[in-house]
């Protein structure tokens, strides 16, 4: 099965004013796809890798054909990472964590903490990448991976994710990252990230 660049579950306008119409379009249409064909181009060279999932691809990534991997790596992870994205943000999303994920984030010092450390991860990721929440051997970390690689590789689940590639915020926050991960949080969608975690492994 090839990948496909999952349709958004909103608008593209639907998370005005936190996150422009035009950032989504190209974001969604353009960037992701991009990753998706790039990634389609890497799996057709191997046979072997046309039977496993784009998760399970990053997961062995170490196992990977040399002359796909670091193509897989950047692409598959691109996708990977982007699916989660569009589901754990929603209109009117935002305010504080219920459920499951809230328990979490007050284990991790409460959601003020959080927010701030999780911020603090993104700003400080130079370059391009994410600011994460994983889970890994039972314990929760919010981390930053470089471009577009997966905790996945490293044998964490991610719970939770933010962009700060350029491209994700640029149009409308221009150089100022850490006003877009402020308002990241009031498109946050608690309940498809308690799905995410209660879908991890234990």
């Amino acid at each position: 099965m090839a990948l496909e660049v999952p349709p958004l579950p909103y608008a593209y306008n639907a998370l005005e004013p936190y996150i422009d119409e035009q950032t989504m379009h190209l974001h969604h249409d353009k960037h992701h796809q991009a990753y998706v064909d790039n990634a389609n181009a890497a799996i057709a060279k191997h046979a072997e890798l046309q039977q496993k999932t784009a998760e399970d691809i990053l997961k062995g990534i170490n196992r990977v054909p040399e002359d796909v991997r670091s193509a897989l790596r950047n692409n598959a992870g691109g996708h990977v990472n982007h699916s989660m994205f569009w589901k754990i943000m929603k209109p009117q999303g935002g305010g504080n964590p219920s459920g499951k994920i809230a328990d979490v984030i007050k284990d991790l010092g409460g959601f003020d903490a959080f927010k701030e450390k999780f911020n603090d991860a993104g700003v400080k990721r130079f370059g391009s990448g994410w600011a994460w929440l994983i889970v890994k051997g039972g314990k929760y970390e919010i981390i930053s991976t470089a471009n577009q690689d997966s905790p996945l590789m490293d044998g964490a689940y991610p719970i939770m994710g933010n962009d700060v590639w350029e491209h994700a915020y640029y149009l409308k926050y221009q150089n100022r990252r850490a006003e877009y991960l402020k308002a990241w949080w009031n498109v946050v969608n608690w309940d498809e990230i308690n799905k995410r975690l209660a879908e991890a492994p234990r």
